[in-house]
C-alpha cells in the first residue's frame, strides 16, 4: 500500500511521485539498436548513480524548524490536544518532521515540502484523531499506509501508545520509518512492517488482535474496511481520515462494512483553520470477519464489494 489519491474518494493526503531510484538504473541505455533479438551483457551501457550524501539517522544535527511552523502549531494544538501533549511527545513529533524534511531533500517521500504545510497537512491533521483515539482508551493500534509516518507517528507519541504498527509496502518509505522509529527511540513499542496490508491481516499474530486502525489517503472506505477489520479484535475501531463531501462513499460502504463485520459508528468533523472540510469516519468491529477477507488486489477488482 502506498498513498496514491483516488481522485473522488474523499483522502487528505497528497499523491506522492516516483523518484530516480523507483525508475531503475539511472542513466542506462541500449548501446545497440537491433532487431529485438537477445542481447549479451556487454551490450548495456549503465551510467553510475548519482552520488548524494548519506541519509541522517540521527536528529542532532539537523536544522531547526523555522517560525512558521511553530505558529501553524501552535495555534492549532489548543483545539486538538484534550489532555495535552507532553514536551517529550512534542519533541519527537519536531524530530520526525525534521528527519521528513532532511530526508526528502534526496528521497520524495512527501509531495507536502514547506514546514509549516507539514505542520498544519501532516503533523495537525494527524492529532485529529487523538481526543476520539483517547475516549476509546485506544493503547495499541497499526497504521495503514503510513507513508511517511502520518498519521501513525504522532499518535503513537501523543497518546502514548503501548504498540503501534506502521505498515508501509513502498520500499524507500518504509526505510524512512524504520530509520524514524531508531532515530525518535521508540523502537521498544513502534515497529514497521516493510509489506502489504493483505499480508499483515493474514498472520495470526495480527489478525483479530489489534485495538485500532488508522488510515489516511489509502483507499475508499469500502475497501479500506477490508483491509482494516480483518486486523480488529470486537469493538476495535477503524478511524479514517475523509474529505466532505462524504454521503456517497458512506452509502457504497454500508453494505461491504456489514458483510466485513462492522458498522460506521460515527463521522466527526475537523475544526480547524484549513482543514474544515476534513472528517474522521469511524467503524467499529461488531462480528468475525469471514476468513476469506482480505482479498488480493486483483480479486477486490474484478468483485467490488
Amino acid at each position: 500500500m502506498g498513498n496514491r489519491v483516488r481522485e473522488g474518494s474523499g483522502e487528505t493526503r497528497p499523491r506522492t511521485e516516483l523518484a530516480w531510484e523507483d525508475l531503475g538504473t539511472p542513466g542506462a541505455r541500449r548501446a545497440v539498436v537491433g532487431s529485438g533479438a537477445a542481447q549479451s551483457a556487454g551490450d548495456l551501457e549503465t551510467a553510475p548513480p548519482p552520488v548524494r550524501d548519506p541519509l541522517p539517522t540521527r536528529v542532532s544535527g539537523l536544522p531547526p524548524l523555522p517560525a512558521g511552523y511553530e505558529e501553524v502549531l501552535g495555534a492549532g494544538l489548543p483545539a486538538i490536544e484534550g489532555e495535552g501533549i507532553s514536551a517529550d511527545a512534542r519533541a519527537a513529533i519536531d524530530g520526525h518532521v525534521r528527519l521528513l524534511l532532511a530526508w526528502n531533500e534526496a528521497v520524495n517521500l512527501s509531495g507536502i515540502r514547506a514546514p509549516e504545510a507539514i505542520a498544519r497537512e501532516h503533523v495537525l491533521d494527524s492529532l485529529t484523531a487523538l481526543p476520539l483515539l483517547r475516549r476509546a482508551g485506544i493503547a495499541e493500534f497499526v497504521d495503514l499506509g503510513s507513508g511517511g509516518g502520518y498519521p501513525g507517528l504522532p499518535l503513537a507519541v501523543a497518546l502514548p501508545a503501548r504498540r503501534a504498527l506502521l505498515v508501509e509496502s513502498i520500499g524507500k518509505k518504509a526505510r524512512f520509518l524504520a530509520a524514524a522509529v531508531a532515530a525518535l527511540g521508540l523502537a521498544d513499542r513502534v515497529a514497521v512492517a516493510g509489506t502489504r496490508a493483505e499480508s499483515i491481516a493474514a498472520d495470526p499474530r495480527h489478525r483479530g488482535h489489534w485495538q485500532a486502525v488508522v488510515s489516511r489517503a489509502v483507499a475508499d472506505l469500502t475497501e479500506l474496511s477490508e483491509l482494516a477489520l480483518p486486523l480488529l479484535r470486537g469493538g476495535g475501531v477503524l478511524v479514517a481520515w475523509k474529505r466532505r463531501p462524504l454521503d456517497e462513499e458512506l452509502s457504497r460502504a454500508a453494505r461491504a462494512v456489514r458483510q466485513l463485520g462492522g458498522r460506521v459508528v460515527a463521522c466527526e468533523a475537523v475544526a480547524l483553520p484549513g482543514l474544515e472540510d476534513h472528517v474522521l469516519a469511524v467503524v467499529e468491529k461488531v462480528a468475525a470477519t469471514p476468513p476469506e477477507f482480505p482479498r488480493d488486489p486483483a480479486a477486490r477488482r474484478r468483485r467490488p464489494l
